[in-house]
């Protein structure tokens, strides 16, 4: 008689014939392991949660061992879950052992310091220095001053000593939902404060006429060789440092989507690497002897290994840089060994090394975008339909170049649909028209602008450069005509409102299930990669918008307008605002749109959201109201937003939103059908940075109070 096996044990023979045939594909899951892990550390808000979800990774893996080890489906649960565990492991440790004193409260300090690091902004007329003050200033031990150009001492250096006067003030956390976070990225960074430096900065110690360093001499020498905008994308591509694109250039270069061409990172290097190779690889091939007796394409890789180190290290040793890096040696050591090094475990081997190593990275826009984009190119270059229709052969020209634009066609396809949710959700926007400008723009960059760039600057050395940075100003010309023709293209941006984080998450896993498997399981990643896209498109725009501070409100009116609360914001209050609102055009004043009501002090507006009308009460001047007419005002109001902190007796119907209280939640994204309110900090959150956000702010507000007995006197003055 034969025996039936358990009911449990025939999908796990489906599964476990599936991963046999999956087997090469396997190990590609170590990085997205480890990353997951670090992702819910991030995700979830404090220590009860990451022990929980801990304890669930580890619960994989044991269910693993309840498999089997000899299985490998209990083999892949095993490593899954324990990599994973690791993952929030590291994350969590690191940001504790990492841990510096954060400045409590802002104020005017004046201290001694050593100059740890030099930025310079030539297109801000400004230089961006991280200094160590000296013990007993009141300072934490590292901090970032930026400094007007006007007011700086000559040249200063790494290890300069200098006195400054500045206004100093903790990092701040994002102004709004979906904002720049600087306060996470100042933690990792080990900065304590941020601040502004007042004139006159004074130089302690330091040579005044000391020879900048590499990096800023090579900029200086970039800039001075070629004049305007050409001269700053030209000196971005050879270091990386964007200090010296203007504003409009930078925008026209993210809006289509050739903004990767600016930081250093696989384009850059490789082509470093390879031309290194080339030459050391031809010159030694001139001699017979060296030729026959000779490794020369070890001798030729050992050459491309110390250019790709070295050029890490001139361009700052940025992730993408070193992911970068860490890729052509590992293609090197494949060529050195007579392997194909270029497959998807070389970039998984590059992703795990940087997460092992920096596992906050994870979370930033440049580990997301270099490692997808790579990923998607590695993975589409590697299907053997895609390689035999693009693979070389002898053909006439007119065919062989028809194939090159097919493959960089297809190749800026793939990246632009890869890394438009991860656009959507850092920078609210993603350019349409990115794949037909890379097809130009990449091949332009890689082929004429760096080896003309390389010449010149070797030749400098006998004064033969002239004639090849002219060829470089006119290439580097016709690159930023076809950014600016591109971005000014009707429709040639998407703008969306902040994209929820279970939508980015859905959308890379099933990007990754459908990248990283070879057989047809891989298109069941469409289901999550959908859901992912159509959440974060579906995503209904906020009807109103709170900066941290209280001072800006951007709303949405019942046409659909989005106005500000304060006509004269600057450039960035309105940049940042829009994006969070997916809002590409110009924002109009509150004071001009219908239905709002506005004086010098304060704003009445009156929205239809759900079947109702909202009443929306800000102030926007330093005049206090008569404390009776702003008491009766908050009764009527639904919501109540100040810059300054309101008297007790102010009792909205729904929300107060003033000093104290924005201090709590900081910035706030508001939907009223149905009513709903999202918070920069989280009131459960004990990360570190959000605890040192919370710390100030309560430090804040002790300074400040007032006491009881003063409040209704300074509010009916």
């Amino acid at each position: 008689m034969t025996r039936q096996r358990p009911g449990w044990r025939m999908p796990v023979d489906a599964v476990e014939r599936w991963l046999e045939r999956e087997r090469d594909a396997v190990p590609l899951w170590i990085p997205v392991a480890i990353g997951t892990g670090i992702g819910a550390w991030f995700w979830l808000p404090g220590r009860g949660e990451w022990i929980a979800a801990a304890l669930l990774f580890l619960g994989l893996a044991a269910a693993g061992v309840a498999i089997g080890t000899g299985r490998r489906s209990g083999r892949a649960l095993i490593w899954f879950g324990m990599l994973a565990a690791l993952g929030l492991a590291l994350i969590w440790g690191r940001a504790t052992w990492i841990a510096a004193p954060v400045l409590e409260r802002a104020g005017l300090h004046r201290f001694d310091a050593t100059v740890a690091r030099v930025q310079p902004l030539p297109a801000r007329d400004s230089a961006r220095l991280v200094v160590r003050p000296d013990a007993g200033a009141g300072l934490p031990p590292a901090v970032r001053v930026t400094v007007a150009d006007k007011d700086m001492p000559g040249r200063v250096s790494a290890g300069d000593r200098i006195r400054i006067r500045a206004w100093m003030m903790p990092p701040a956390a994002a102004p709004v939902p979906g904002g720049y976070d600087f306060a996470r990225r100042a933690w990792f960074d080990g900065l304590g404060a941020t601040g502004r430096a007042l004139p006159p900065v004074v130089r302690l110690s330091g040579d005044p006429e000391s020879r900048d360093g590499i990096r800023q001499r090579l900029n200086a020498h970039v800039r001075g060789r070629l004049e305007g905008p050409a001269g700053a994308v030209g000196s971005a591509l050879v270091t990386g440092d964007q200090g010296a694109i203007a504003d409009e250039d930078a925008e026209a270069m993210r809006r289509s989507g050739l903004a990767h061409l600016l930081s250093i990172s696989g384009l850059h290097v490789t082509a470093a690497v390879g031309a290194a190779m080339l030459i050391v690889l031809r010159l030694l091939a001139l001699s017979p002897t060296l030729a026959l007796r000779w490794p020369l394409l070890l001798i030729a890789a050992g050459a491309g290994a110390l250019t790709g180190i070295g050029y890490t290290l001139l361009a700052g040793g940025e992730v993408p840089t070193i992911r970068s890096c860490i890729a052509a040696l590992l293609v090197l050591a494949g060529l050195a060994m007579g392997r194909d090094a270029m497959t998807l475990r070389l970039v998984a081997a590059g992703a795990a090394f940087i997460l092992l190593i920096w596992p906050e990275a994870l979370v930033g826009a440049s580990f997301q975008l270099s490692f997808a984009a790579v990923t998607a190119i590695v993975a589409l270059h590697s299907h053997p339909r895609v390689r035999s229709l693009l693979s070389a052969r002898d053909e006439r020209w007119p065919a062989r170049l028809a194939r090159t634009g097919l493959s960089l066609l297809l190749t800026g396809l793939a990246v632009e649909l890869v890394l438009m949710p991860i656009a959507i959700y850092h920078f609210h926007k993603a350019g349409l028209y990115g794949a037909l400008a890379n097809i130009v723009a990449i091949p332009l960059t890689t082929f004429v602008v760096m080896p003309l760039e390389a010449a010149a600057l070797v030749l400098d050395a006998a004064g033969l450069g002239a004639p090849f940075w002219w060829l470089a100003g006119l290439a580097l010309n016709l690159l930023l005509w076809i950014a600016h023709a591109v971005a000014s293209a009707p429709g040639s941006v998407a703008a969306l409102p902040t994209m929820p984080t279970s939508a980015l998450a859905l959308s890379i896993a099933g990007g990754l299930w459908m990248l990283l498997w070879q057989t047809r399981v891989r298109w069941l990643g469409l289901l999550p990669l959908a859901a992912g896209m159509l959440a974060g498109v579906m995503t209904p725009p906020p009807d109103l918008l709170v900066t941290g501070d209280g001072r800006h409100l951007l709303v949405r009116m019942d046409d659909g307008e989005a106005v500000l609360l304060r006509g004269r914001a600057g450039d960035y209050v309105r940049d940042m605002l829009g994006g969070a609102a997916g809002e590409d055009g110009a924002l109009g004043e509150i004071a001009e749109a219908s239905g709002a009501r506005c004086s010098e002090d304060s704003c009445w507006t009156l929205l239809q959201r759900g079947g109702r009308t909202w009443r929306i009460l800000a102030t926007r001047s330093g005049t206090m109201l008569p404390w009776g007419e702003l008491v009766r005002a908050c009764g009527t109001a639904d919501v109540v937003i100040s810059d300054r902190r309101l008297p007790p007796q102010c009792r909205p119907r729904w929300l107060k939103l003033d000093r104290p209280g924005l201090r709590q939640s900081g910035g706030l994204a508001i939907s009223l059908d149905p009513p709903r309110v999202t918070t920069v900090i989280d009131p459960a959150g004990e990360h570190p940075w959000i605890e040192a956000v919370r710390a100030a702010a309560a430090s804040a507000g002790r300074s400040r109070a007032v006491p009881e007995d003063r409040k209704a006197g300074l509010l009916r003055q």
